[in-house]
């Protein structure tokens, strides 16, 4: 081996991308013929009638999605974007209302609040498991905090039994966004199925997909009538229905079309395939990682070595299956002797794909830093419905930053398929990017 990183002009590990990460087969492709050839792209009526429900291939897709994932109700959106805004309506979130959230995910999660006109509470996440702390959540309940949204980022779980019991013990209601985590599981029960709400995606990267698309699930028949509503235009409609509570129902065209769906109803029978893929991928990076001083790896389940995670939020007995959406490492500068950005440089010229900080705590973006959301005077933050000063100044969230400006990175195991032949030279890359970090680092910073 070629002991001079390619960034000091040596010849790279790897001379050739990895595969991309593609999940699109003859099944697929088959089935979006059958619905061109149907005619029918899509099923839906925005009139109270039976195709208020959307088209037989939708119909078909909800039913083997409840079905997979043993629930009562699924509802297919256009996206998981759109799942989260119409779940936080049919939970009934009111102007000035005080959702919990967490700052590391991305946009849609919080944006939904805003919608609503509610206020956003960032709660601090894990250090190890980078998902909402429970500790953090109950600290910030306040008479006006309506419900909390827990995010399985990055392919991690949450910490459900906890928030379901601050949930149950405070009068919440708790919607799980699960878009990162389909195919996971937490203590046996399937990812997405542990809040009130649960809400998938579909979208580009994510495990399975059909292009565009997300699906919201829930046992509670009045919330699945809800989300039907906000999902097709339930404004146009109630009067016909008969429905009562209509506090929210501004109807949306958040309506999954029938070809999204015939792809989707393709893909859900290949999930378990494609999840245990990515697994094994990355347990193997994992070990190829796992004997370098300064690299942390993700917690493992069950927790064996707490010396690795001191700072772990979760209980050790709970059993986490582990979907790696992305998987995520650590940086220790003092162990590793250099800073997360030279390595991720300096690893990325040796042809394996890195990023680094994962998600940006939300808050620090412009919507929030200016308050300036709906109209030039700030609202929701600044409305005389909620009357009070927030803050979303730098520092909110302490650990979620560190994690932002200077501890993660992650490989790109959303967008590429290494062979584990391959994933196992990850270390040959580590071992020549480390034997020579003081120049490594010098070099990065002198083009910083």
């Amino acid at each position: 081996m070629n002991d001079l990183p390619a960034i000091l002009g040596g010849t790279p590990v790897f001379n050739t991308p990895f595969s991309p990460f593609e999940t699109i087969g003859k099944e697929e492709k088959k089935a979006v013929q059958r619905v061109m050839d149907s005619g029918s792209l899509s099923g839906y009526i925005g009139a109270w009638c039976p195709e208020f429900m959307g088209g037989d291939t939708v119909r078909h897709l909800e039913n083997m999605w409840a079905e997979y994932f043993g629930v009562k109700h699924a509802v297919a959106v256009n996206s998981a974007t759109s799942g989260l805004y119409a779940s936080i309506g049919a939970l009934g979130i009111e102007p000035g209302d005080e959702v919990i959230v967490t700052p590391t995910t991305m946009t849609a999660t919080v944006t939904g609040i805003v919608l609503y006109q509610a206020i956003p509470i960032f709660a601090d996440i894990c250090p190890e498991t980078f998902c909402i702390n429970p500790i953090e959540v109950e600290k910030l309940i306040t008479e006006r905090t309506r419900a909390i949204i827990g995010v399985n980022i990055y392919g991690e779980s949450a910490e459900w039994d906890m928030l379901k019991n601050i949930a149950k013990k405070h009068d919440l209601k708790l919607i799980e966004d699960a878009a990162q985590s389909i195919g996971g599981k937490y203590n046996e029960k399937n990812s997405g199925t542990l809040g009130d709400i649960g809400v998938f995606s579909l979208n580009r990267h994510k495990h399975i997909h059909c292009g565009e698309g997300g699906m919201c699930v829930t046992n509670d028949n009045d919330l699945a009538e809800r989300l039907q509503l906000i999902r097709n235009h339930g404004e146009a409609v109630v009067e016909d229905k008969g429905t009562k509570n209509i506090i929210n129902i501004i109807g949306f065209n958040f309506r999954m079309n029938e070809i999204e769906a015939a792809i989707a109803i393709e893909q859900l029978k290949k999930l378990k395939y494609f999840v245990t893929q990515r697994q094994k991928v990355s347990e193997s990076i994992i070990h190829s990682f796992e004997n370098i001083d300064g690299i942390i790896p993700p917690v493992k389940s069950p927790v064996l070595n707490l010396s690795l995670h001191p700072d772990l939020c979760r209980p050790k007995t709970t059993v986490v299956e582990h979907v790696y959406y992305y998987l995520c490492f650590k940086i220790d500068k003092a162990k590793l002797g250099m800073s997360r950005k030279a390595f991720v440089v300096a690893m990325n010229k040796e042809g394996v794909p890195l990023g680094e900080g994962g998600y940006i705590p939300v808050y620090l973006q412009p919507m929030y830093q200016n308050k300036i959301a709906f109209g030039s005077k700030g609202y929701p933050f600044t409305a005389p419905y909620y009357g009070r000063e927030i803050s979303y100044e730098q520092g909110l969230c302490p650990i979620a930053e560190k994690m932002w400006f200077e501890d993660l990175f992650y490989v790109k195991v959303q967008s590429y398929v290494p062979t584990l032949d391959e994933t196992q030279r990850f270390y040959d890359a580590a071992y020549k990017v480390l034997k020579h970090k003081e120049k490594i680092e010098a070099l990065v910073n002198s083009h910083a």
